[in-house]
């Protein structure tokens, strides 16, 4: 097991140091958008955690969390990253499509979503399942790609000869269905990267 951790860990910090060489830095955009949203308390979410960025951020700072995503192998990577920072134990993993959360509604205090949305063809059906379960003193926190970010992270994965797909240019078309949602929300402007915390 030790291998295994130490194996991941080289390759978490050989991505990340490739990002930060095409300037997207994702250690801190997650720090970044933990202090805007400080203190947290009661149940919060990970949703699309992925390989566990802002999970870790989130179990780092010591909170108890749960990191969702639909790849089992995704989740797989967040657990080696977090048991190597020593956090694991902070985390409970799950399973689930985005689109049909397992949670009752009104039963989670905040839902972080990060890097995630523009993956979504159906951002609509996610917004709403988000709406459901998150408590009506909750707060949804999403945050994405800029297009200027979007650009970048495109023209790092065309350095690997692979391609990166995005459904929505920016979050301004999250921000149009939160209008039209009647939602209040406040936006901030990262280098590459927009985050919107939403007051449900």
């Amino acid at each position: 097991m030790e291998a295994k951790l130490e194996e991941n860990h080289k390759r978490y910090l050989e991505r990340l140091e490739k990002s930060r060489n095409f300037g997207y830095d994702h250690l801190k955009v997650r720090h970044d958008i933990l202090k805007e949203v400080l203190p947290l308390s009661g149940v919060i979410a990970d949703i699309g955690a992925g390989k566990g960025h802002m999970s870790l951020a989130l179990a780092s700072a010591g909170y108890n969390i749960e990191s969702i995503d639909i790849s089992s192998e995704e989740q797989e990577f967040a657990r080696l990253n977090l048991s190597y920072y020593g956090v694991v134990e902070r985390v409970k993993f799950h399973i689930a499509d985005a689109q049909k959360l397992f949670y009752e509604d009104n039963t989670v205090d905040y839902l972080f979503c990060v890097c995630v949305i523009h993956h979504i063809q159906n951002y609509r059906k996610v917004l709403d399942e988000f709406f459901r379960v998150v408590k009506p003193e909750g707060k949804i926190v999403i945050s994405d790609f800029s297009i200027k970010g979007l650009e970048l992270i495109a023209q790092m994965h065309k350095s690997e000869g692979r391609t990166h797909e995005s459904t929505i240019e920016s979050l301004c078309d999250v921000e149009a269905y939160l209008n039209e949602k009647n939602k209040q929300f406040k936006k901030i402007n990262q280098n590459h990267q927009d985050t919107l915390i939403i007051t449900t």
